[in-house]
């Protein structure tokens, strides 16, 4: 939620605004937890340019971490000045994603961007990946796996700060006049948090870590493990956890939970370092006694946190009269393949299965392909040799819009460059 605090303080300030959405008018069927996502609506070229990423990531060491900010905020506000650096110390490879309009936006937009982001760093990786979130960014996750069953399969560890997994009862406040579409969606009565939680809200393979604050102003109510934050039920190891069961003098709030504090952090750490979610009786005691966690520094951390603060404050954002209404991929009743899209040239093009998809080469005169590069999205997929290529298999594509470059080498060294676009649906098999 917006945040609506004017200091660097660890107690409770002021209420944020969100807003009761209306009632939805008929009971809604959601898709299956196990249909295949939808292909993105945002352009891949966009999705791609959301993610920064540190060294280390490709074929990495461990598990690299993806970084996911809260609503009003990016990745340079959230994580430029506490975990980018912490975790630089330790060797822990991060991405971090930029979510549209400041995280203001359609979280279902901003959904697409992360489920990109996991997938994307998945294959960079070469293995499962662990998220980090706060807020917003701690529950949007969980809207690219209920949605994208493809992505669980990537996911090892998902920790939270205090995210809005089941919306905010601080909510009315201020919408008079009209909200921004990830306030109407974070109220706790909203259709989005009803959709977010339909069936299960965990999925087995998949270690959730919340960490909540009894002094959270914005997310509420969060008194215990009952409450908004915590997850229940679904499959997944679940660990619910305040940061006063470690530490019972914590008086962190909203902000700082998920930016500066030493015992969420710790709690973050030890998910990270163990199999299975967190585990509170693992954390000592002596973190009650440094409240900044490692990487704020004491001199320039409350003014990072205070930019962070304004920065978050004053970002803009589009004022709806209601809550957007839900894609079509979350009802049931939605086809579950994508339709025929424009393709490029305003072409109708048909969707191609995920998997099992060759380009044919050209046969030059007098000559034949001896050598292919095969660049998918301007990265390289794969390298072919042979006496005579005809076709190529390509890797298995996820769904969404791709762009198939292949530069051939003739028998005589002739260059050729071959150019093909696919609109992928369906879900891709892992590889």
């Amino acid at each position: 939620m917006r945040r609506l605090l004017v200091s660097w303080s660890l107690a409770a300030l002021a209420l944020v605004v969100a807003a009761v959405a209306p009632g939805v008018a008929s009971a809604v069927t959601y898709a299956p937890v196990d249909r295949p996502g939808p292909a993105f609506d945002v352009s891949q070229a966009a999705l791609d340019a959301s993610l920064s990423c540190s060294p280390g990531v490709d074929n990495a060491a461990r598990a690299p971490v993806l970084l996911v900010p809260g609503t009003g905020a990016t990745p340079v506000d959230n994580y430029s000045w506490n975990y980018e650096p912490q975790f630089k110390a330790l060797g822990i490879p991060w991405c971090a994603v930029t979510l549209p309009q400041h995280a203001n936006g359609d979280i279902q937009v901003a959904g697409e961007y992360v489920a990109n982001a996991i997938r994307t760093l998945h294959r960079r990786a070469g293995r499962r990946i662990a998220i980090i979130g706060h807020s917003q960014g701690g529950m949007v996750p969980r809207w690219a796996l209920r949605f994208w069953p493809d992505t669980r399969a990537m996911v090892d560890d998902m920790i939270g700060f205090a995210p809005t997994n089941h919306g905010t009862a601080v909510a009315g406040l201020a919408c008079g006049s009209g909200c921004s579409a990830a306030d109407w969606q974070q109220s706790n009565k909203s259709n989005f948090i009803k959709a977010l939680n339909s069936y299960q809200e965990t999925f087995p393979g998949i270690s959730y870590t919340d960490v909540y604050t009894h002094f959270d102003e914005e997310v509420q109510p969060n008194s215990d493990s009952s409450g908004t934050s915590s997850l229940h039920g679904g499959g997944g190891q679940i660990a619910n956890i305040a940061v006063q069961d470690v530490c019972p003098t914590d008086v962190v709030e909203h902000l700082g939970i998920g930016t500066y504090d030493n015992v969420a952090y710790n709690i973050a750490i030890d998910a990270l370092d163990h199999p299975g979610p967190a585990d509170p009786q693992r954390i000592p005691a002596t973190v009650c006694l440094t409240p900044l966690m490692p990487g704020v520094s004491p001199i320039t951390g409350p003014g990072a946190g205070l930019q962070a603060l304004i920065d978050d404050e004053t970002s803009p954002s589009t004022k709806l009269p209601a809550e957007p209404p839900l894609a079509c991929y979350v009802m049931a009743s939605c086809p579950a393949a994508v339709q025929p899209a424009k393709g490029v040239g305003g072409s109708r093009r048909r969707c191609s299965r995920p998997h099992g998809l060759f380009v044919r080469l050209p046969v030059p005169r007098h000559s034949r392909i001896v050598r292919a590069v095969v660049k998918i999205d301007g990265r390289v997929a794969r390298r072919v040799h042979g006496r005579r290529l005809v076709r190529i298999g390509l890797p298995v594509l996820h769904a969404g819009r791709h762009r198939v470059r292949v530069l051939m080498t003739t028998s005589g060294g002739r260059r050729v460059v071959v150019t093909r676009r696919y609109l992928v649906c369906g879900l891709a098999k892992l590889a």
